[in-house]
């Protein structure tokens, strides 16, 4: 009787123990999860929306957005999707809305009988505008490849990349096959910047200084040019008065913050500039986000160097191939990722998250972004993107998403009004002062406009 009362005393210590930790687990505060809600992007029919979550600490079983006409703070009991998470994050399709309608919309994620929610936004799906579309011309350019100066289809270009315009409404190419920089003025006439047309890495004066395969460039507030050279692995910088200089890096691949050549690039591609001066950098071969300050200090924003799509803050984040970067009014950085079908977003604290696209791995949705390549913010805060596929795209401050001219998987050199407009792997994209918006139509060796 003794050892089975020692037995019968011992379980039920097991059972006591086992329900404790339980109780414990289901009430740990620290396990409940935390989230923010993504952008909320409609689509030009105003019926469909795309947005999600991010969890940013805490469990999770169930995931998705919730949304309503209605309720300002919109619950579980409100229309809801239920999403798949990858790495943290989740893209939720939500279908059957209302045209020119007002939601309120917020993520959720639930772990045991704790649901959370993030932080609610405010949208209208507006009018239907899927027939919205605009007029292409080609400013500059032909079909024929070469290094030609000349005005307007006189001129000759060799597979167009970065793109900038300046505060007269010059445009700026990065023509990398030339490798040289050269510049289209308002009248069409193109002349050439920097670059004799030989692969190399020489500075000096513009007509003497060589280049490999530049591939963005952008203007400061007083007329110097800064240029990804992409196949040097530097970043160079060309004065008003021509001078040429390498700002950050030394011309070899690989991964090294410092200033100057002390730094290393791994086939820089897009840059952008803030309001004081500093570039940020696209670092496709490292999969990284780079800043350079005017000294040259280059350091790292984002980014593990791991071919990937992780969110998270800073180095916890991954990214796969970046290549177009763009800076808003508030210092976001927006990065586009064509293998991830995506644009990204770096907020102040440095958190990497998905401003739209699919998340990559998740197949339950599809990204109306195609493969974005470069990407331009307006005055007005809209977005315009080239998707490699063969379309201008524009997500506008409303963020309301249109195709703004030519048809995906369909190549072509065709003038015209939105989908009658052809384009053979659009690259490069900038914004003029009076909205005009040029594209490098990369594979024709064209400079196209957009009205």
């Amino acid at each position: 009787m003794k050892k089975r009362s020692t037995i019968s005393n011992f379980l039920f210590i097991l059972i006591a123990v086992a329900f404790a930790a339980c109780s414990k687990k289901a009430d740990d505060t620290s396990l409940t999860p935390t989230l923010i809600t993504i952008p909320v992007v409609v689509d030009a029919a105003g019926t469909t929306a795309m947005t999600g979550g991010y969890l940013t600490s805490g469990l999770a079983t169930t995931y998705g957005v919730v949304y309503s006409s209605s309720n300002h703070t919109p619950t579980a009991n409100d229309k809801s999707t239920s999403d798949t998470v990858i790495y943290g994050s989740y893209v939720s399709k939500v279908t059957g809305l209302t045209p020119n309608t007002t939601y309120y919309l917020r993520a959720y994620a639930t772990y045991l009988d704790n649901t959370s929610y993030g932080n609610v936004i405010e949208f209208k799906t507006g009018a239907d505008m899927s027939n919205a579309g605009a007029t292409v011309s080609t400013f500059a350019g032909q079909l024929a490849e070469g290094f030609l100066n000349g005005n307007g289809t006189a001129a000759l270009f060799s597979h167009p990349m970065g793109l900038a315009t300046d505060a007269d409404g010059n445009v700026y190419v990065a023509d990398s096959f030339n490798s040289a920089i050269r510049k289209i003025a308002t009248d069409g006439t193109v002349t050439t910047v920097a670059g004799t047309g030989a692969i190399g890495l020489v500075n000096g004066s513009a007509a003497t200084a060589k280049f490999y395969a530049p591939s963005g460039l952008v203007l400061d507030a007083t007329g110097n040019i800064y240029v990804a050279d992409r196949g040097n692995n530097v970043i160079r910088k060309i004065t008003p008065a021509g001078e040429v200089t390498t700002l950050a890096g030394n011309g070899i691949a690989g991964y090294a913050n410092g200033t100057g050549a002390a730094a290393t690039f791994n086939t820089p591609t897009g840059i952008a500039i803030d309001a004081t001066g500093n570039l940020f950098v696209t670092d496709y071969g490292n999969n990284i986000i780079r800043k350079v300050t005017p000294a040259g200090v280059v350091t790292t924003i984002a980014g593990s160097r791991t071919a990937a799509y992780v969110e998270g803050t800073s180095t916890k984040a991954s990214f796969n191939k970046p290549t177009g970067i763009a800076l808003d009014a508030t210092g976001n950085i927006y990065v586009t990722e064509a293998l991830s079908h995506s644009i990204r977003v770096i907020n102040a604290d440095t958190l990497v998250t998905n401003f739209n696209g699919s998340t990559l791995g998740n197949s339950k949705v599809t990204s109306w972004l195609g493969s974005p390549n470069a990407i331009a913010i307006d005055a007005s805060g809209n977005f315009w993107i080239t998707d490699a596929a063969g379309r201008i795209l524009k997500i506008d401050a409303d963020r309301k998403f249109t195709v703004q001219a030519g048809v995906s998987g369909t190549t072509g050199s065709a003038n015209g009004v939105g989908a009658a407009a052809l384009f053979n792997n659009p690259t490069g994209i900038a914004v003029s002062k009076s909205g005009s918006v040029y594209v490098a139509d990369y594979d024709n060796n064209l400079i196209r406009k957009l009205n």
